[in-house]
């Protein structure tokens, strides 16, 4: 255990705080140590405000951040976007140390403002928590190497695999801890996913209600604009809705639901189904760089189709359907060998249920090239 572990535990959980105002930036807090006592706190708050080090500094006298340690769950900006770089703040604060948790993940800046800090004379000490600080970000980090989202398949199943029985009843599959459970990933992530044979059967909200959290933005797949205006998405906050149809849907469907307020991005067909990918860039400049899909089938299907999914968390109820609505259909997997596999994987009690959890595309093959990318600016006590 290193000894900075707590206090970045401490960083991170500050820069949840930020959760659903910040995106497309990443969530960031930061503390200031001296004498092993906190001094400051600060996080990143909302897109385009103080970033978690000045919102720090800011809180301190001039002269009480000198030769203090500060500690940061990402290294700190050395350029000038909608607010000035972190590190000059640092530097003329006279802090003294500095602890961070991850590089900047963009190859473009990634090590500069370690070694802004370096030249300054302060020292630096890092990465600590390095993979933590990577899932709390894991949006914008996969965001800014790729310009795809990061994506979490959410499924709730009954023990033979489906989703809802042969008339689509769905409501409740799950018990009530495992709901609460989905409701937490929903805060978590910038938006949350459905086809629109889900939003035609079922109506739902989307929102967060049964823990603390902001609400996600909604997006609804629907290649031929078939959503009534009745629907709650439609009703209530239509401006959180982001409705992807095809490029030659109905233009006045278009127009009416543009007036209403709902947001669209309209992409290419091919063999009946949405490009979804061509929404990607759109999504990502309007704040949206994780996602939740919360289904149903074809969308699941899809989604393992073309391997979109960065992990799946799959709530299986201790209930057998017979009949029914599989969650996922039409992967025509002929050898075993070629099953679609999962890594660090783990199972965990969920009130009756039981949770998998799964990652498709591993987190850390980012880490590995961000690792590659800043092997020259791999600062350490020794060093620093």
């Amino acid at each position: 255990m290193h000894e900075y572990d707590n206090y970045m535990k401490r960083a991170i959980a500050l820069a949840r705080n930020g959760t659903g105002n910040v995106s497309p930036n990443p969530r960031v807090g930061a503390i200031i140590v001296r004498n092993s006592a906190v001094i400051a706190e600060g996080f990143h708050a909302f897109f385009g405000g103080f970033h978690a080090e000045r919102a720090a500094l800011q809180s301190l006298d001039d002269g009480d951040a000198r030769n203090a340690t500060l500690i940061v769950n990402l290294e700190p900006c050395s350029h000038h976007g909608k607010t000035p770089p972190c590190t000059q703040a640092i530097i003329d604060a006279g802090i003294g140390r500095v602890v961070y948790g991850l590089l900047d993940p963009n190859p473009l800046v990634s090590g500069r403002g370690i070694r802004q800090l370096k030249n300054a004379g302060v020292e630096v000490i890092g990465p600590v928590l390095s993979e933590a600080c990577m899932r709390l970000n894991a949006g914008f980090i996969k965001s800014i190497r790729t310009g795809k989202p990061y994506i979490t398949l959410k499924i709730a199943q009954t023990l033979d695999g489906r989703i809802a029985l042969p008339n689509g009843q769905s409501r409740w599959i799950t018990c009530a801890e495992s709901r609460k459970a989905v409701h937490l990933l929903r805060s978590e992530h910038d938006a949350v996913l459905i086809g629109i044979n889900t939003a035609l059967q079922d109506d739902p909200r989307l929102t967060v209600r049964a823990v603390p959290g902001p609400s996600p933005k909604r997006i609804v797949l629907d290649s031929a604009l078939r959503i009534p205006h009745r629907l709650k998405l439609i009703r209530n906050h239509p401006e959180k809705t982001w409705i992807v149809a095809s490029e030659n849907s109905d233009k006045t469907k278009q127009k009416n639901l543009k007036d209403l307020g709902v947001h669209l991005i309209l992409v290419p067909e091919k063999n009946g189904f949405l490009q979804v990918e061509s929404a990607w860039k759109s999504l990502i400049k309007q704040g949206i760089c994780s996602i939740l899909v919360e289904g149903g089938r074809n969308i699941f299907s899809y989604f393992f189709e073309i391997n979109a999914m960065d992990e799946v968390h799959i709530f299986i109820a201790p209930k057998v359907f017979g009949k029914g609505i599989q969650s996922i259909e039409g992967l025509n997997i002929t050898d075993p060998q070629k099953a679609v596999c999962f890594k660090k994987v783990s199972w965990e009690k969920s009130g009756t249920d039981m949770l998998f959890k799964g990652e498709n595309l591993c987190l850390q093959d980012l880490l590995k090239k961000l690792d590659a990318s800043a092997a020259s600016v791999r600062p350490t006590r020794d060093d620093a």
